[in-house]
């Protein structure tokens, strides 16, 4: 099933800074400007927030006792989370005589990504799965990282004698999402394995002028790289759909008879797109709030043609 975004055209912002807690405070009625990064690379996702005209008092508090911040934007039609983190620093400043600002930097899953360390055992027979799972108990438990979509075609023989695991909990997701062919992330707070070409199990996203698809779509050498309105829907290694007809061809570079070809990605016959990076842009009380998204041709991501069955099929 595909989902058609509606009409978009009343925004809506939630920002909550919160403690180890969850308790908080809500900033969703105040100028703020964010750009949010996110990719499907085992280095954190990050977020840059700046907070305008706050008091004094209400500063030192968010400096003193918030470490976790929640952005969710959309529209009243589509309204979602974007990011969910930690945070790294805040910082203070003026823009001039009367404005002032409260700059937030955070990360997803940071804390767990470069601080939980593992320190357990696997038995003889153990899989690859099991040394993940191992992995994302101790991000959970050091880190706050719960277990998201994981996929179960993790592969790999089965370990042959029991395995001592001590290091950083990363290490061992890396190792055995590497042998299995698979990729790792956290998203939203999250951990995410997909195996190469496989698409996240939710509701695909169909894209055009009429639904938020923002300009023409570009082939790239790094992807399809595409703009629309804000939409949470989507997410890194889901499904999105835009038709050929509307992405412009890239002109490739001359080259000489003497030089490898440069192959492009490719653009989809049936217009199905697995997302690879989202850059999520806003002002609450500016123009900006866009989506700027690098995805492939579903295909071309799984040569042997084996995705998960999303809910389109």
């Amino acid at each position: 099933m595909e989902s058609i975004t509606g009409l978009q055209y009343i925004r809506k912002f939630n920002l909550l800074l919160a403690d180890d807690s969850g308790q908080g405070l809500d900033f969703s009625g105040l100028k703020v400007v964010f750009s949010i990064k996110k990719t499907d690379h085992q280095t954190p996702n990050t977020a840059d927030i700046r907070i305008y005209n706050l008091n004094q008092m209400t500063v030192e508090k968010a400096k003193k006792e918030f470490t976790r911040v929640v952005v969710q934007a959309g529209y009243e039609s589509n309204f979602g989370v974007i990011f969910d983190g930690t945070v790294k620093q805040y910082r203070t400043g003026k823009e001039n005589s009367t404005d002032t600002y409260l700059d937030i930097s955070a990360g997803d899953g940071d804390v767990a990504y470069n601080y939980a360390v593992v320190n357990g055992t696997l038995h003889a027979g153990a899989t690859q799965l099991e040394q993940i799972q191992l992995a994302t108990l101790t991000m959970q438990q050091q880190g706050g990282i719960r277990p998201g979509f994981i996929s179960n075609d993790i592969a790999g023989a089965p370990l042959a004698r029991g395995k001592v695991m001590y290091g950083p909990a990363r290490d061992y997701v890396r190792q055995s999402a590497r042998s299995s062919g698979a990729t790792w992330s956290i998203q939203d707070g999250k951990l995410q394995v997909l195996k190469t070409g496989e698409l996240l199990p939710v509701q695909a996203v169909y894209l055009n002028s009429k639904t938020g698809l923002v300009g023409t779509p570009e082939q790239t050498n790094d992807g399809i790289k595409a703009r629309c309105l804000l939409n949470p829907m989507l997410k890194i290694g889901s499904k999105i759909k835009i038709n050929e007809a509307s992405i412009q061809t890239a002109k490739l570079p001359d080259t000489t008879k003497d030089a490898a070809p440069n192959k492009m990605p490719s653009i989809a016959a049936d217009g199905a797109y697995r997302i690879l990076s989202i850059d999520f842009t806003g002002d609450t009380f500016g123009n900006d709030w866009y989506c700027d998204f690098i995805c492939i041709d579903v295909d071309e991501a799984a040569p042997e043609k084996k995705q998960v069955k999303d809910a389109e099929d």
